[in-house]
């Protein structure tokens, strides 16, 4: 998919309208336990968190204009990239089918009663459809869909957030939640988009200014949006976003947050999909794999049943925590950049099942700073001591 440079504006407003969507009001209202106060400073820490990893993973690929699948070959080498490729690739199927079924599910609560309509595959349809015209519009004219879209949704979750604040009424929850981890589902979402991320910084000529818009955009918009179902949770006293969108009385309102919200954001994950599947296989055409990715995603909505997705996010942490840490390791410290010639970096490989153990390990254990930063520290150490030590075996050898 040959597409024209990407604008500083049209950066914002991609990386925006990504972050205005209903998985992270969800997941924001999973904070409730914690209050308000302390759900916050999670929401907010936790971001920092995960943004930079987010910017200096974008970054990379913006520099070397390298996808991000692309990218991963310059520290695990050509199968390291496509081992990665597939397991993104499988994780945006299922993160579509995910977004198309909360979407739809919030939609047909919302309107299935005044229509007759006993399920919600109509609008797992009408979703669908409304993903594949973005793909098709492509990222050349997606700035003028998201002026439109984001807009609309800026003032709509803007609304929104002024009804739930304006109550004042907070209700008091018995549930618990350690401060750990509620910081990791506040990493969680801006990891989620990691394997994502360089697909879109790559189109830009100002890489360091592309990036930190873009960065700074979903930020912001992620904040916005955690902290809205974090307060909505609290207010209407439950993390169920349709009952969250009723208690503020939208209406119509509510219905093109929805609509809006999940095309906006799966958007990006079947666009994406297209790319990581070109990467395995360069003859295929990454519109067309992205359509069918979306297909695929709106079939698996209509029928396969979806539950809670926080073992999934974790999940995506466990995988692409430690094969970022490694990358950017690489890339920024040891200016390891040649590795896409060859066919495997084992000591990379290695490191990244070690992290992937280690942050399994970390979800089992209560700590204030969650599962990320450990690994992130533990496996960008090991990843300096390890390599400066094989790079010094392998100079006294020759």
């Amino acid at each position: 998919m040959v597409e024209n440079r990407m604008s500083l504006l049209s950066g914002s407003l991609l990386w925006f309208g990504a972050a205005i969507s209903i998985a992270e009001i969800l997941t924001g209202a999973l904070l409730a336990p914690l209050g308000f106060g302390l759900g916050m400073t999670a929401i907010i820490v936790g971001h920092l968190i995960g943004c930079m990893l987010f910017f200096f993973a974008g970054l990379i690929g913006a520099k070397s204009n390298m996808s991000s699948m692309q990218s991963v070959g310059l520290s695990f080498g050509r199968y390291g990239s496509v081992f990665f490729s597939v397991l993104n690739v499988l994780q945006l199927v299922g993160w579509t089918a995910v977004m198309i079924i909360n979407g739809a599910n919030a939609f047909g609560q919302t309107i299935n009663a005044k229509l007759g309509f006993m399920n919600n595959i109509p609008w797992c349809i009408l979703i669908g459809l409304l993903i594949i015209v973005w793909i098709v519009a492509g990222l050349k004219n997606i700035g003028k869909l998201s002026v439109v879209a984001v807009g609309t949704l800026f003032v709509l979750t803007a609304i929104l957030g002024i009804t739930v604040f304006r109550s004042g009424e907070f209700a008091i929850t018995t549930e618990m939640m350690s401060f750990g981890l509620a910081l990791e589902l506040s990493i969680a979402m801006p990891i989620s988009w990691l394997p994502l991320i360089s697909d879109y910084t790559k189109h830009s000529d100002k890489p360091v200014g592309f990036t930190f818009i873009s960065t700074a955009s979903y930020f912001i918009g992620s904040c916005f949006m955690y902290i809205i179902g974090l307060g909505a949770a609290i207010f209407a006293g439950t993390s169920d976003v349709v009952q969250i969108l009723m208690s503020a009385g939208l209406g119509i309102s509510a219905m093109l947050i929805v609509i809006l919200s999940t095309v906006t954001t799966t958007f990006l994950d079947v666009y994406s999909a297209g790319i990581s599947i070109v990467n395995i296989n360069r003859k295929l055409n990454d519109k067309l794999v992205a359509i069918i990715v979306c297909i695929i995603g709106t079939l698996m909505a209509m029928f396969i049943p979806i539950g809670q997705y926080e073992n999934f996010l974790y999940l995506i942490g466990s995988v692409f925590v430690p094969m970022v840490t490694i990358l950017i390791t690489d890339y920024f410290i040891l200016k390891n950049r040649d590795n896409t010639r060859r066919k495997l970096n084992f000591v990379n490989a290695f490191l990244w099942v070690i992290g992937f153990i280690i942050y399994r390990i970390f979800l089992g254990i209560e700590t204030i700073i969650g599962s990320t930063i450990p690994v992130v520290v533990i496996v960008m150490l090991l990843c300096i001591v390890i390599n400066k030590f094989v790079n010094r075996q392998t100079i006294k050898e020759a």
